[in-house]
């Protein structure tokens, strides 16, 4: 039986063979503009956002410019995306802030940006590692049920889950784990009619029963 570090080497092997080379999911050009991204993607898909942003952009793509946009046509535009009353508040306070205390700037610290409206520490941790290359280890549902089925975590919960996969795999690794963990997830380990005997990963490591 494999020790704990050889599992997490070998899983690591498995995710680099398949994912050498891992795209941001969300389409985006700067950091506010991943920021806004991201916020929209909470309780949504990637590919949807994808669909929105372009039309959101043409509106405004920068804070000085979402900050001055009316609150509802905000929302008109990313309705698609749900929960688009409290998004478009939250996009539109942001902004602001940025523009009164950042100089219309993203700030590079967990703290700045967790203190901004509609971001929590996942869509901090996304823009610290993705936009500014700081290790980070964003734990969405993805990576928090396939950390639980491949006995890295307990699975209580997320904090708990970046907790754990933060101590078991290299601090350096990280920034393109998450991403090849999230690639991983929806290519073989769906939610949904996952077939653990054929999984690159949970036949190998998977959690019995």
């Amino acid at each position: 039986m494999a020790s704990k570090k050889e599992k997490v080497n070998h899983i690591i092997e498995i995710l680099e063979k398949l994912y050498p080379v891992v795209p941001i999911p969300l389409d985006h050009k700067d950091p506010y503009t991943l920021l806004v991204a991201v916020l929209l993607s909470a309780q949504c898909t990637d590919e949807r956002v994808n669909m929105v942003t372009p039309k959101l952009w043409k509106l405004a793509d920068n804070p000085v410019d979402m900050a001055v946009q009316e609150v509802e046509d905000i929302k008109a535009i990313i309705r698609p995306c749900g929960l688009s009353p409290r998004k478009s508040k939250a996009i539109s306070e942001l902004s602001q802030i940025l523009i009164d205390k950042h100089n219309g700037e993203v700030p590079e610290s967990f703290e700045a940006l967790e203190a901004l409206p509609g971001v929590g520490h996942k869509t901090a941790s996304v823009v610290m590692s993705q936009a500014f290359g700081v290790p980070a280890f964003p734990v969405d549902t993805h990576i928090h049920r396939l950390a639980y089925r491949w006995c890295l975590s307990t699975g209580k919960n997320v904090d708990k889950t970046e907790k754990d996969l933060k101590r078991l795999f290299p601090r350096e690794k990280w920034n393109n784990l998450h991403l090849q963990i999230i690639f991983f997830g929806r290519q073989f380990c769906p939610a949904r009619g996952h077939k653990p005997d054929e999984c690159p990963i949970c036949s190998l490591y998977g959690r019995k029963g």
